[in-house]
């Protein structure tokens, strides 16, 4: 399956950038370098400038791709959900079981640990940990609404709407998928940063894998107990 995924060609929203950047090579140099960028000194600290240097290109090369590096991070996160609807769709194709669905959706989720594999130039190791420190900025701002509206959380709603089918499978009565999914996405991304950063407010445990079993026997508790 890896092999398979690796030759994937993720498709992003148009309103997610003013050029594509997988259309030249000093685009895909872009995105591949801010992802190493962004990754080594944070989100914070990363500049078109510092990412000019990086790439031997003027500063204003990069602003002809994005017009900030707002709309770079969005553009981001939309590709990290796009890859992981792919990976779904491939990691269930042939289970019939809705459970073990879940199951490996969860697994899917929560899993962020020793991923080399790199698509179009993109470092997956990179871009995960972008994503469970950074995503979160990428919604958390006054202009959500008007971002939404131009489609630039497309990606990640198309991923959480086609688990919540999984869990109405199991369970046609239940209420709160959607608001599950998202609880357990955003909460894993916490528990990883937790368990790196703060691990007082998490419970790290020896096996790599306690994560994914804690939100795995939630999202199954809560989905049969409704």
């Amino acid at each position: 399956m890896e092999q398979l995924l690796s030759n994937i060609k993720i498709t992003v929203n148009k309103n997610l950038y003013l050029i594509d950047p997988t259309s030249s090579k000093l685009g895909s140099n872009i995105i591949s370098h801010a992802v190493d960028l962004i990754d080594e000194m944070g989100f914070e600290k990363f500049t078109f400038k510092k990412l000019g240097i990086v790439i031997d290109s003027p500063e204003a090369s990069i602003y002809r791709y994005f017009k900030n590096k707002n709309q770079l991070l969005l553009y981001l996160v939309s590709w990290y959900w796009g890859w992981m609807e792919y990976q779904l769709v491939f990691g269930i194709a042939n289970m019939s079981s809705s459970e073990l669905k879940l199951q490996k959706a969860v697994e899917l989720i929560t899993n962020y640990k020793n991923n080399k594999m790199s698509i179009d130039g993109i470092s997956i190791d990179k871009l995960i940990r972008i994503v469970i420190s950074e995503s979160s900025k990428s919604y958390l701002t006054k202009d959500v609404n008007k971002a939404n509206k131009l489609g630039s959380y497309q990606s990640y709603k198309k991923f959480v709407s086609r688990l919540a089918i999984i869990i109405k499978e199991i369970n046609p009565g239940y209420k709160f998928p959607n608001m599950l999914l998202s609880t357990i996405i955003e909460g894993a991304h916490l528990q990883v940063f937790f368990a790196d950063n703060l691990p007082s407010l998490t419970n790290v445990q020896k096996s790599n894998d306690y994560i994914c079993r804690f939100y795995t026997n939630l999202a199954l508790q809560s989905v049969k107990s409704n």
